[in-house]
């Protein structure tokens, strides 16, 4: 059996004994979204097969090396995992399900684009155990989706989300993006109302970053269109949290809300700097002091699989001091529970004042973060000026 180097063999039979966050990335889309700079590829249909053969692969010598480890909860995120047939979805969670022993009511979450889905697709996938829906729906705007080239409108993805209600998905989550070129504060305004009266359990609200190498970014450099405006988003994420705290959502994570009890289960591994195992073209896992990546293009990574050669490009040894200050940097962004110093204690056998004592005072004296002796947490200044926080633990 070959698959992944000596060192992370070591790694992982040192740690599966911990349940792990599953997460299984779908590279696929039907093109590429003008803000968009994530590992995805479009016009690749003929591929979705022999992709999905290799995940299997993956999945299966995994699930022997590891002894059929415990899941903690599944994500299939993309791309757009909606664009596989139901048929190799349903091999997918069978290789799942083979290598991982699944508790019954663990958090299964996939994303789906409000476009092109049928009523019959939704209740497959709920009866492939899928308890959590992830809808990209961005704005409510038919010219600002045009802006995100989106490939639906904002009237499908209110249909798609009460069809998926009525295919049984009690969990249900809208993404949003807020700080658009030439947004108004009411526009946005707008969106969050309409999306907030479809009643989701959970929304996720993101300000515009215009990454290099974006159609966005390539539009802004020829000035075709106008830079957003930073001060404007920061207005928006205020009145947004002040608005959603209004409407019962719990502000959990800096750029998440959620009814009480429906917080992202998944996504909380990452923010608390816990194990998880990722699988595909561009996946990251992380064991303990160890992060790896896979090969990011599909093609590359199907022809290691079907060669038995490991998938992995890339893997690190993380050093002390970076694993205390990326534990501290994704803490802090748990608005309410912060970085726990318990927690950080029992992990690095020091406490968070003896480690960053002056850092947290310099913060503090900025109105940046706030100190309790238990936990330390940013301040509502210090959310909106996150990165001038995060750099000085690294």
């Amino acid at each position: 059996m070959k698959a992944l180097p000596p060192s992370l063999w070591l790694a992982l039979l040192a740690e599966v004994e911990e349940a792990l966050a599953v997460y299984v990335h779908i590279p696929f889309c039907r093109w590429r979204c003008s803000y968009c700079d994530f590992n995805i590829y479009a016009g690749m249909s003929r591929w979705f097969a022999p992709y999905v053969a290799a995940l299997e692969q993956e999945i299966r010598w995994f699930g022997r090396a590891a002894g059929r480890a415990r899941a903690r909860t599944i994500y299939i995120g993309g791309g757009t995992p909606s664009l596989l047939p139901l048929s190799l979805l349903e091999r997918l969670f069978e290789a799942l399900q083979e290598a991982f022993e699944v508790p019954l009511g663990i958090e299964i979450t996939m994303e789906a684009n409000p476009s092109g889905l049928s009523m019959a697709y939704l209740e497959g996938v709920r009866a492939l155990g899928v308890n959590r829906l992830s809808l990209g729906v961005q704005s409510a705007h038919p010219e600002e989706l045009r802006l995100l080239r989106r490939d639906h409108t904002f009237e499908e993805a209110r249909d798609h989300f009460a069809m998926a209600r009525a295919a049984g998905f009690a969990n249900l989550n809208a993404d949003l993006i807020y700080g658009l070129p030439g947004q108004a504060l009411c526009r946005w305004q707008e969106t969050l109302e309409a999306v907030r009266a479809w009643g989701p359990e959970h929304l996720s609200a993101y300000a515009l970053i215009v990454e290099e190498r974006t159609t966005l970014h390539r539009w802004i450099r020829e000035e075709r269109i106008l830079a957003p405006d930073p001060d404007l988003a920061a207005e928006m994420y205020e009145w947004t949290r002040e608005r959603l705290a209004q409407a019962g959502y719990r502000h959990y994570e800096l750029s998440n809300w959620a009814r009480p009890g429906y917080e992202s289960q998944h996504n909380a591994v990452y923010w608390r700097y816990e194990p998880y195992i990722g699988f595909g073209a561009g996946a990251w896992s992380f064991l303990k002091d160890r992060r790896w990546t896979n090969v990011r293009h599909p093609k590359d990574y199907i022809g290691r699989i079907e060669r038995g050669e490991s998938p992995v490009a890339e893997e690190e040894i993380l050093p002390l001091s970076v694993q205390m200050g990326e534990m501290v940097i994704l803490g802090l962004r748990r608005v309410e529970e912060g970085v726990e110093d318990v927690r950080f204690r029992a992990r690095f056998g020091q406490g968070l004042m003896e480690r960053y004592g002056a850092v947290i005072a310099e913060l503090e004296g900025l109105g940046l973060v706030q100190w309790d002796g238990v936990r330390l947490r940013l301040t509502p200044r210090g959310q909106l000026l996150g990165n001038q926080v995060f750099w000085r633990f690294l």
